[in-house]
């Protein structure tokens, strides 16, 4: 097992190595990592040609080939997984193995059962293992929390999260069942995990009532909407609706009290949209949480964990109890659980 040397050293940048040269990788790693003044040491692709050129464009410092030797380097103290969702839970067993932390994207496995599977080699091996659930952390998700703590929107009644956005290129992976695609792996986990976090003015996590879901046309089991709907043990309802080939984006969170509202106008990126309408006893206004990007935020809590002084609250219990609620969509919707995928090869790609 390799150490990560640099890990309990606050003077010490974090050194980052980078799994695929997905698309996401510069918002969820690169801009992060470079204001806060950590290093970016090493990246594999499928493609050499575009780990090389990935590299030149955002200062990488080394390219190599293949993930496993990215994951083995001893430079290396922290690993960011943006692969396809089904390579997900393969290639953080691979990290954690080799005693490396990670941030990885979300879902952070394929199904339920690989989850747990993650989530053990985790807690046995004492790293810290981070599910990407970066809106989790802007002061926009905070403060929709702190309104119903607060009691100005009074007992908590109904939750309803829509996230939906045009639809990706046919060739895209997250159309594709073997990689684990699909609306509610990609959109609908955000959408889920929202309601989740309420749970401590639910009376408890939701539980699922009824999901439906349409495939996309010449596809088997890929799901391009869903919509769920949940129960709080208060009796309180939430409602999904997730929509991989919507007109256009859309990334609402609202909530309704017993004596008022909350909505946020984009909680899944609100960096680009700050906004919370609130309406309430105390009239009706508009609060702007700011525009400093999710990501910084995430990263934030990620190496205070790391340094041993904070904790990590999208942690592996939560991706677990998450990705049993997707799960259950899929089984209620008349799908199966996706599939996860075991590269035969080191080079199946990211995003």
């Amino acid at each position: 097992m390799n150490s990560a040397n640099n890990s309990h050293d606050p003077a010490a940048p974090l050194r980052w190595g980078i799994l695929g040269a997905a698309r996401i990788n510069k918002a969820g790693i690169v801009e992060p990592a470079r204001l806060a003044g950590h290093r970016l040491v090493a990246i594999a692709a499928r493609d050499r040609v575009r780990a090389e050129a990935f590299a030149g464009s955002f200062g990488v410092e080394q390219v190599f080939d293949s993930y496993g030797a990215v994951i083995d380097a001893a430079e290396v103290d922290a690993i960011y997984n943006p692969l396809p969702n089904g390579t997900h839970g393969y290639w953080n067993m691979k990290a954690i193995a080799a005693g490396k932390h990670v941030l990885s994207e979300k879902p952070f496995a394929a199904n339920a059962v690989e989850a747990s599977e993650v989530a053990a080699l985790a807690r046995a091996s004492g790293t810290i293992v981070m599910e990407a659930f970066h809106y989790y952390y802007h002061p926009v998700a905070r403060r929709m929390r702190e309104l119903l703590a607060s009691g100005e929107l009074g007992e908590l009644r109904h939750v309803e999260t829509i996230f939906a956005i045009p639809a990706p290129k046919p060739e895209d992976p997250r159309w594709s069942l073997s990689l684990a695609g699909g609306a509610a792996m990609d959109l609908g986990c955000y959408c889920l995990h929202a309601q989740r976090m309420l749970a401590e003015w639910g009376g408890g996590e939701p539980v699922l009532l009824d999901a439906r879901a349409g495939l996309r046309a010449g596809l088997v089991e890929v799901d391009e909407w869903l919509e769920a709907e949940l129960q709080f043990p208060s009796g309180a309802s939430g409602r999904v609706k997730c929509d991989m080939a919507g007109t256009r984006r859309r990334a609402t969170f609202k909530i309704v009290g017993s004596l008022g509202s909350a909505v946020a106008c984009e909680f899944v990126e609100p960096h680009l949209d700050d906004r919370i309408l609130v309406s309430s006893s105390e009239g009706d206004r508009t609060e702007h949480l700011g525009t400093r990007a999710t990501y910084s935020y995430q990263l934030d809590v990620f190496i205070a964990a790391v340094r041993g002084y904070g904790d990590v609250p999208t942690n592996v219990d939560d991706a677990v109890a998450n990705m049993r609620l997707i799960d259950q969509c899929y089984s209620a919707a008349g799908m199966r659980p996706r599939p996860r995928s075991e590269p035969v090869v080191e080079g199946l790609r990211g995003a």
